[in-house]
C-alpha cells in the first residue's frame, strides 16, 4: 500500500493531544467477561457473586451471544448477605460442592461485582480456606462495574490467573510444548522425523508467553506466524484448559494481544519478574508486521517476508479501501480498542479527528501510540485528540458539528445518532471478532463499511428520504 510522506498542515498538532473530560465510564459492566472466558477456558466455571441486577444484565447482555448451555451461574446476594446476618462460607460452600457435583470443572472463577466490593465481602480470605477443603482451585477476580471499561473484567481474571500459573514444568524441557495445547495442535497427524524437522527450524531464545483471550483460530494463526519467523511460542495465557497453564518464571518474557491488558502485563512483570515486550498490537495488517517485528528484533531475529506477506494483504483489502479511502471515523470510547482500530483505519486511508477512550496507560500503550503519530505522518493525516473519559453529551455535540461519515460508538448511542442521519457502527462487535493478525485484518474492514454499504443501498432504493420523514414525525 503507498503511503504520502507528507508534513502536518499549519494549525495542526504537531503530537498527540491528550484531555480527561468527566471521570464517568459510559460502558458495560466488566462481568461480561464471562462470556469469552468460560468459552475460551473449557474445564472452568464463573460463578458471579451480586445482586439480581447483576443477573438481569446478564440474562440480557450476554443472551445473544450464548448458543449452548454455559458454564457460569449468578450466586444471588440476599438482604441476609448484605447485612452479615447470613454465613458467607457456607453459602458459598454449598454451591461449589453443588457445582462439583453437575459440572466437575477444573477450576471455579469467582467475579467479584459492585456489591461485593462495596460491602466487603472478603472472598480473597474465604476462597483459600474453601479451596483447601472442597480440594477445587478457586480464583477470586473482582470485575467489578466500578473498573474502567468492560473488557478490563477479562483483564482482571487473566491477572488473578497468572499467579496460578506455573513456575517450571512437571516434565523434562524438551517435553514442554508437545504437552500443552498449542504443541499437540501444530503437530497433530505429522510423523516424528516431520516433528523434528520442523523443531530445528526454531532460534534459540528464551521463553515467551502470549497473554490474551483470543478465539482458538487466533491462537494457531499467531504462533504460526511466529514460527516462521523462528520463534517459539512456549504458551498462551489464558490456555484452553486450566490444567495446562503456561509456565511462567522470572526472565521469561511476555507480550499482549489486546490493549486492555494493562493489568496483566502489571502481574507478570511485578510478580513474576517477566520482562514485557512492548509492541503495538497485532490487528490490522500494519500492526500485526510491528507486533511481529518488535518480537524479532527483542530475541535479535532479522524477519523475513514480511513486505510481502502485508502487501498481499493490503491488496486483497482493495474493495473496501475504496469505501472508507478519504472518509472519517470517529470513536466515543467503549472497549479500549479504539487507538488500534484508529491507527489501522487512518493507515487505510480515513481521518479520525477524535478518538474516545474511557481509559488510557501510556506505558502500556506506549508503543501503539508511537505507531498511530508514525502512520500519521506516513499517511499525511492530521493527529487525532484522544479523549480520556469523554463526555457523551459534549462528545456528540461535536459530532454533529463535525459529521462524521461513520462514529463507532456503545450500543446507548446508536439509534438516536442513527435517527440523526450519523452512520454508526456499534463498538462491541470489534470485542467479540476475530480481528488479529494477518488473515482477519479483511474482517475489521467488513464491520467498519457495513453501515457505509448499507447506507448507500437505502438511498439507491430511496427509502432514505422515507427514513428522515419519519423521524421527524
Amino acid at each position: 500500500m503507498t503511503t504520502a510522506n507528507m508534513r502536518p498542515q499549519a494549525g495542526q498538532p504537531s503530537a498527540l493531544e491528550f484531555e480527561c473530560d468527566t471521570g464517568n465510564y459510559h460502558t458495560f459492566c466488566p462481568i461480561s467477561c464471562v462470556a469469552c472466558l468460560y468459552q475460551k477456558i473449557e474445564d472452568s466455571f464463573f460463578l458471579v457473586i451480586g445482586t439480581k441486577t447483576c443477573g438481569y444484565f446478564l440474562q440480557n447482555a450476554m443472551g445473544v451471544m450464548i448458543f449452548a448451555e454455559p458454564r457460569y451461574a449468578m450466586a444471588e446476594l440476599e438482604e441476609g448477605d448484605i447485612s452479615a446476618q447470613l454465613n458467607d462460607y457456607e453459602e458459598l460452600k454449598r454451591l461449589c460442592l453443588q457445582i462439583k457435583r453437575d459440572r466437575n470443572p477444573s477450576v471455579i472463577v469467582w467475579i467479584g461485582t459492585c456489591t461485593t466490593e462495596i460491602i466487603k465481602t472478603d472472598l480473597e480470605g474465604i476462597a483459600p480456606k474453601l479451596e483447601a477443603e472442597i480440594g477445587l482451585p478457586i480464583v477470586v477476580a473482582r470485575a467489578n462495574g466500578l473498573d474502567y471499561a468492560f473488557t478490563q473484567g477479562e483483564d482482571t481474571v487473566l491477572a488473578a490467573m497468572a499467579h496460578r500459573c506455573p513456575t517450571k514444568a512437571p516434565e523434562a524441557e524438551a517435553d514442554k510444548e508437545e504437552r500443552s495445547g498449542i504443541g499437540k495442535l501444530l503437530n497433530f497427524g505429522r510423523k516424528s522425523e516431520e516433528v523434528a524437522q520442523s523443531e530445528s527450524e526454531y532460534v534459540d531464545h528464551p521463553p515467551l508467553v502470549l497473554f490474551g483471550s483470543v478465539p482458538d483460530p487466533i491462537v494457531t494463526q499467531m504462533t504460526l506466524e511466529l514460527k516462521r519467523q523462528g520463534v517459539r511460542v512456549s504458551g498462551w495465557l489464558p490456555s484452553k484448559r486450566y490444567t495446562e497453564l503456561p509456565v511462567i518464571s522470572e526472565g521469561y518474557y511476555t507480550a499482549g494481544m489486546n490493549p486492555f491488558l494493562s493489568r496483566t502485563a502489571s502481574t507478570l512483570m511485578r510478580r513474576r519478574k517477566t520482562k514485557l515486550i512492548g509492541a503495538p498490537f497485532p490487528i490490522g495488517p500494519d500492526g500485526t508486521r510491528a507486533w511481529i517485528e518488535k518480537i524479532c528484533s527483542v530475541f535479535g531475529i532479522e524477519p523475513q517476508g514480511l513486505d510481502e506477506r502485508e502487501a498481499k494483504i493490503w491488496a486483497s483489502m482493495e474493495d473496501y479501501l475504496k469505501l472508507i479511502r478519504g472518509k472519517s471515523v470517529y470513536f466515543m470510547g467503549d472497549n479500549l480498542l479504539e487507538v488500534s482500530l484508529a491507527r489501522f483505519l487512518i493507515r487505510c486511508g480515513m481521518t479520525v479527528p477524535e478518538i474516545g477512550i474511557p481509559y488510557m496507560d501510556k506505558r502500556y500503550q506506549g508503543a501503539e501510540l508511537a505507531f498511530l503519530e508514525q502512520t500519521c505522518q506516513e499517511m499525511g493525516a492530521p493527529l487525532p485528540k484522544i479523549i480520556e473519559k469523554p463526555d457523551n453529551y459534549n462528545q456528540i455535540k461535536r459530532i454533529m458539528e463535525n459529521q462524521p461519515d461513520l462514529v463507532i460508538t456503545g450500543m446507548a448511542h446508536a439509534n438516536p445518532l442513527e435517527a440523526r442521519g450519523i452512520n454508526t457502527k456499534w463498538s462491541v462487535e470489534f470485542t467479540f471478532a476475530q480481528i488479529h493478525g494477518f488473515t482477519n485484518a479483511r474482517d475489521i474492514l467488513e464491520l467498519v463499511t457495513r453501515p457505509l454499504r448499507r447506507n448507500t443501498n437505502l438511498k439507491d432504493l430511496g427509502w432514505d428520504k422515507l427514513v428522515k420523514e419519519e423521524a421527524k414525525v
